[in-house]
């Protein structure tokens, strides 16, 4: 994991911090409660900020735990990592960190705080260093010192473990040496992060996996729930879907044109009506998504849909490629303030600049595409994720595939993308224009599977013989015992 660099202002602070606490809802966990059938309440916690309490105990960094919450999960939790400092139902989070402080004789510049609601603020103001997760309340984020790339439960923890040890390296001044205005602690200029959500999307972290609905549901909720509850089994992280105004997409001439549909023969424009959703029924895509979490969004194809969307506070917006080049749409998208993620299907270079430079590239993600449905091999160019690394430095570079099969897919995450979409259908028979081009759940299933596997494999790129190779190292090749640990202990990383 690579550690953030941090502000010449701000590394004495962190390298100060002699004993790390941390609220727990929002912060070790993800703000959510899961219920086992018995009725107990479950929380996800992030195995990532395990390791950065280990981390940080070798390096003589204690770390503690101060919540307004009674969990028995929570002092679990913090048995299992060593964690004596824990404090919970601390109403005055403030008081309860000064007599922590008082107890061990260190100054309150000696302790750093991660929090993540309002309710943290006061203790936050009053610490040496102050962090919060990537999805934290936006008064929090703009008071704190450090803000992480990942939200609560998702390794927030650990961004700030790792910034902490970094400044320590470095070696930092004394935090009294850091008088001045508080910087902002931005990633290094190339490598990008962008947050969406609890999840961050970019260098170094787990491919972003994104199951498309669109249009595949056909106007039914219930098929549209089904596709949810297939993409969640799936382990993806988020689901798509598309909204038009039909009587501002639908150009003049297509609307009266006659067209086949589950329905009859209807017109084009009658169609288009037939496969949105309204209001009340996004209401229960929002609230059935929430409760069995997983994010949502939406490709808005004009100006009208991104109001309706933004409504529903979605962690992104996705813009389609049909779209790139609708300059109106882009500038509303981009007021929303809202991170973005663009498809480049049937565009130019010179349109993906323009696009670009509409957008800016501080929230953007670039999505490489051929707007092809199925799309044949020889025309996904992939290499084109490559060509927009380079000409693009710092944008997180994904891909949005409509071929058949997964292969190419596979191929893709290979190559570097951040992040991936299909299309999530469960037939690729029923009728509509994205089905054959569509990913059935089975087969999303191996897909985030192989996905997370390609990651684990690709490895550093550093040689090493691993501890799992000692014994055919013995066997094939006779190397005695004792020229086996050297050459271990030479080669082996952790």
């Amino acid at each position: 994991m690579t550690a953030l660099p941090l502000d010449n202002a701000l590394t004495g602070r962190a390298a100060g911090v002699r004993l790390l606490l941390t609220d727990c809802d929002g912060v070790l966990t993800d703000g959510s409660v899961y219920c086992s059938p018995d009725g107990e309440g479950l929380l996800r916690f992030s195995r990532r900020d395990g390791m950065g309490v280990a981390r940080l105990r070798d390096a003589g960094i204690e770390t503690g735990i101060v919540t307004r919450e009674h969990s028995p999960i929570v002092a679990q939790r913090a048995k299992k990592l060593g964690i004596t400092e824990l404090h919970q139902g601390a109403v005055d989070k403030r008081t309860v960190v000064a007599g922590i402080a008082a107890a061990r004789g260190l100054s309150l510049e000696e302790i750093g705080f991660i929090g993540d609601d309002v309710n943290d603020l006061e203790v936050l103001q009053t610490v040496g260093f102050s962090a919060a997760p990537a999805n934290a309340e936006f008064s929090v984020r703009q008071s704190v010192h450090f803000v992480a790339r990942r939200g609560g439960g998702r390794g927030a923890f650990r961004d700030v473990a790792e910034a902490i040890l970094a400044a320590r390296s470095a070696g930092a001044v004394t935090p009294t040496e850091t008088e001045g205005p508080t910087i902002r602690l931005v990633p290094e200029p190339s490598r990008r992060w962008v947050t969406v959500g609890h999840r961050a999307i970019g260098d170094g972290e787990p491919v972003y996996v994104l199951a498309e609905i669109g249009i595949n549901h056909n106007g039914s909720l219930d098929l549209a729930k089904k596709l949810i509850d297939g993409a969640v089994a799936a382990g993806c992280d988020a689901v798509k879907f598309q909204k038009r105004t039909p009587e501002h997409c639908v150009p003049p001439e297509q609307r009266d044109l006659q067209r086949d549909t589950p329905w009859g023969r209807i017109s084009y424009l009658e169609y288009r009506k037939k496969v949105e959703f309204n209001f009340a029924q996004y209401s229960e895509l929002d609230r059935y998504c929430r409760d069995r979490g997983i994010a949502w969004t939406a490709s808005c194809w004009d100006e009208q849909a991104v109001d309706f969307i933004a409504a529903f506070d979605p962690p992104f917006f996705k813009i389609a490629s049909a779209t790139l080049t609708n300059v109106d749409l882009l500038r509303r998208l981009k007021s929303t303030g809202k991170p973005m993620m663009l498809s480049t299907g049937m565009s130019t270079m010179d349109e993906i600049d323009a696009g670009v430079d509409v957008l800016g590239r501080d929230r953007l993600l670039l999505a490489h595409a051929t707007s092809t449905y199925p799309c044949p091999p020889r025309e996904l160019n992939l290499r084109m994720i490559d060509t927009l690394a380079a000409r693009y430095p710092g944008v997180p570079i994904g891909y949005s595939g409509h071929e058949t099969g997964l292969a190419t897919t596979y191929a893709a995450v290979a190559l570097g993308a951040c992040f991936i979409e299909r299309h999530i259908t469960l037939d690729r028979s029923l009728w509509g224009s994205d089905q054959a081009a569509s990913v059935e759940i089975g087969g999303f299933m191996r897909l985030v599977r192989d996905v997370r596997a390609i990651e684990e494999s690709i490895g550093d790129g550093v040689k090493r013989v691993y501890e799992s190779e000692l014994g055919a190292l013995r066997r094939l090749r006779g190397t005695p015992p004792a020229r086996t640990a050297v050459a271990a202990g030479q080669a082996l990383v952790g």
